[in-house]
């Protein structure tokens, strides 16, 4: 049995079997680089500049990492993306006993300065953009990044990258997040306003709502929430007296990308003129490039299946053109075999040459916004920004996007949706091909090559954990952590130079993170979860 098309979009937009002239309004389409944007931020789109090729990586100890970047780079990878281990996002050095089993399974492991240093050995930050996907120690990686700069003599003002620094996202789709909700928005203020005056090209956050997107969102929900979220971080910034010109400069927000095409470049076009309004009418922003929605994605995540993995290549591909048709100035691709495994070499290289051939042979990328004007998506477009406002009148009215984290509320609306997801992929109203349709009885799943994680890989974290220790000044560590203690008790001084100075006298993150909990204590979930 084959599957029915639907007569509405994944976000619950109703789709026309055709559309005529009279449902376009000129006047809200506008023209490439002129407010508000909804044809892109860039008057020459992709001519000026391509968007940053990516691949999510990173895995086992840093000395496997750096070579599996210096491979990326090799192949045409313009930027780094950094996956940590879950010891490192949760805080934990790789001693803690929860953090043993899962040392550089999702991520590589780093625990302290000598770690990065190995990390980025013969990588000139200077020339290279390096994205973070890190969160409840956002700002701790980011200090040691700096260190890391420091030690290379890289000025700090030449740094480029993003770190995800999104920590509203964590307790409602991802989980590692570590304080609690106000602390954590402390951190994240500190971090964005020191990095706005020491590293002025680097984005201290990138707002996203990829996880969420994961968690079982649809497309409005995620670009809903995720532009809820950048609004409370602008607030949060304006109490702290920071100067709403200047830092939504360095504002930038991350996506997946799933399927539905329309509806994601919907979703795209929609965000980027909603946000500009809301600079705009909201806060008074005069400064074309504070008003400005800059984005990064990612094409995979849950749209990728293990049944018939080759599919995912196809999926991959058609992702992709969504995200150039949308127009993200930063793409990652996820390489087929990643539903269930650690990309290899091969499934890597490949998932890189995908935005290769789309960039350099579909040609898509020519013209700016090439499918404006288009009766359909321009229609399209204004329905999902009516779905996105809707979703964020409803936060407004709880009051606001921390009130609703604290009490569990957008926490309990997801697990609504994705377990609403879930009954529809398992009743095959949601088709995926390979999974739920045109499956063969008895089917394996086969790929070419099996990645597999050296076993030594935790045996050897932490003997350079001990050497660390063992070699490092203690005098300098435990002054460098006092100094932390001291200005994390206090609410009137940025704690990011403290953070830097522990990373520089190889501090552990473990060390700084239980620093902090003695002062702020720890996130709990709310109990109606």
């Amino acid at each position: 049995m084959e599957p029915q098309l639907s007569s509405t979009s994944p976000s619950g937009i109703e789709v026309p079997t055709s559309v005529g002239a009279d449902a376009v309004d000129p006047a809200r389409i506008g023209a490439p680089g002129e407010y508000p944007y909804t044809r892109g931020i860039f008057p020459d789109g992709y001519q000026g500049r391509l968007w940053t090729i990516r691949q999510y990586s990173g895995f086992g100890t840093a000395e496997e990492s750096n070579e599996r970047y210096k491979f990326l780079l090799e192949k045409g990878q313009t930027g780094l993306s950094v996956a940590l281990d879950l010891p490192t996002q949760c805080g934990l050095d790789p001693v803690h006993p929860m953090a043993r089993p899962e040392i550089g399974k999702v991520g590589v492991s780093l625990s302290n300065l000598s770690e990065a240093e190995i990390l980025f050995k013969d990588l000139d930050l200077s020339k290279i953009s390096t994205s973070f996907t890190i969160n409840g120690t956002a700002a701790i990686i980011y200090a040691m990044y700096l260190a890391v700069a420091d030690k290379q003599n890289v000025p700090r003002e030449k740094l480029t990258g993003t770190i995800q620094n999104d920590i509203l996202k964590e307790y409602v789709a991802r989980g590692t997040w570590i304080f609690p909700v106000r602390p954590s928005m402390r951190l994240i203020a500190d971090s964005i306003l020191y990095s706005n005056e020491v590293s002025p090209r680097f984005n201290p956050i990138s707002i996203a709502g990829a996880h969420v997107r994961d968690a079982g969102s649809t497309a409005a929900e995620e670009m809903a929430y995720t532009l809820a979220n950048g609004l409370a971080y602008v607030e949060e910034l304006r109490a702290r007296g920071g100067d709403v010109e200047k830092f939504a400069k360095r504002l930038s927000f991350f996506f997946y990308v799933h399927m539905d095409f329309f509806d994601e470049i919907a979703k795209f076009r929609a965000g980027r003129r909603l946000w500009a309004r809301l600079m705009k009418e909201r806060y008074g922003v005069k400064d074309p490039k504070a008003q400005h929605f800059r984005f990064g994605v990612v094409c995979g995540g849950s749209s990728l299946v293990a049944p018939q993995p080759y599919n995912n290549v196809v999926r991959v591909a058609v992702e992709t053109m969504a995200a150039v048709l949308g127009g993200a100035q930063s793409i990652f691709t996820c390489a087929f075999d990643e539903a269930f495994q650690i990309p290899t070499e091969f499934s890597a290289e490949l998932a890189v040459r995908t935005q290769q051939i789309i960039a350099f042979e579909s040609g898509i990328g020519r013209t700016v916004d090439p499918l404006g004007g288009s009766y359909f998506l321009e229609q399209h477009t204004d329905r999902m920004e009516a779905q996105i406002t809707k979703v964020m009148d409803e936060i407004d009215a709880y009051g606001g996007v921390i009130p609703a984290i604290e009490d569990g509320w957008i926490q309990l609306r997801l697990a609504e949706r994705g377990l609403e997801r879930k009954l529809n992929t398992d009743s095959g109203h949601n088709a995926i091909i390979g999974q739920n349709y045109f499956r063969k009885a008895d089917e394996e799943i086969k790929v070419g090559e099996v990645f597999k994680l050296d076993p030594t890989v935790a045996e050897r974290a932490l003997e350079k954990y001990q050497r660390v220790l063992d070699t490092r000044r203690q005098s300098e560590v435990d002054r460098a952590l006092s100094r932390l203690s001291a200005v994390a008790a206090k609410d009137n001084e940025n704690i990011m130079p403290y953070l830097v100075e522990c990373c520089h006298a190889y501090a552990t993150v473990g060390e700084m993170v239980e620093r902090l909990k003695e002062k702020w204590g720890e996130f709990k979930e709310p109990v109606n979860l």
